[in-house]
């Protein structure tokens, strides 16, 4: 037989069949050499009791804990594309969307985040924004200005959602989704600067959509960014979309 179709044994199969025979030989050398079976399988009984709770530490306890450090390990590389959604659409789609909002004061000074911010602030802020019923209204004039906007991000956002990474942070992805199925309303409507009253209130319910979850997910990278990179945070803080006086100059 053609060498090629003989199956060849899995890498793990031959590891365990090494080591047992490895272990096998192991106690054959031991009772060779010392003599003494009783005391040789009274050790390999005590082994064989105590394998259960081997298994017990290896499986659950160190396996989970391997599973959540490496978890943790791909968080912070989203962490790196959640910066680049920031930097590219993120902040100025927040400005925009701030823009809309009849109510800007009812949040503003709750988002205007200084050094001295701890991680229980931010976690009541957020708390806060949960419960926040935004008033979005769209002008007049219509939302040309974020279809514009998107439309020219669409592809970037594409890119985001191809990232397997995604399926680890729920959230994020939840907010892109809402992201993009604005950017989709958007874009099939040949004018968005007149829009009927019907139309309007069912684009409303998109942008308050991403909006709430937006502002949810710029406090978590925020925080990150005050926890991990100071640096960063400076800028961020200097740029706050949120702030009628930012400015990236340092002052």
């Amino acid at each position: 037989m053609d060498a090629k179709f003989i199956k060849r044994p899995n890498w793990y199969i031959v590891l365990g069949c090494l080591l047992i025979l490895f272990s096998v030989l192991s106690y054959i050398v031991q009772i060779t050499i010392f003599h003494r079976t009783d005391d040789t399988f009274f050790y390999m009984l005590q082994d064989i009791a105590f394998l259960p709770m081997q298994v017990l530490l290896v499986t659950l306890i160190i396996n989970e804990l391997l599973r959540r450090r490496e978890k943790r390990a791909i968080l912070n590389k989203m962490n790196m594309v959640i910066g680049a959604f920031f930097s590219e659409v993120g902040t100025n789609l927040l400005s925009s969307f701030f823009a809309l909002d009849r109510l800007p004061e009812k949040i503003r000074g709750d988002l205007i985040i200084t050094n001295d911010w701890s991680s229980r602030k931010f976690t009541v802020v957020r708390k806060s924004l949960e419960n926040y019923d935004c008033k979005i209204e769209i002008p007049k004039g219509g939302v040309e200005d974020i279809k514009n906007f998107l439309t020219e991000k669409r592809d970037f956002l594409l890119r985001l959602l191809e990232n397997p990474n995604l399926l680890e942070h729920e959230s994020f992805t939840d907010l892109l989704w809402a992201v993009f199925h604005l950017t989709e309303e958007l874009v099939h409507r040949k004018n968005a600067k007149v829009l009927t009253d019907t139309d309007s209130q069912h684009l409303v319910g998109d942008i308050k959509r991403a909006y709430v979850l937006l502002m949810s997910e710029w406090l978590a990278y925020m925080e990150h960014l005050r926890r991990e990179y100071p640096y960063l945070f400076s800028l961020a803080t200097r740029t706050n979309p949120f702030d009628p006086n930012a400015s990236a100059d340092v002052k």
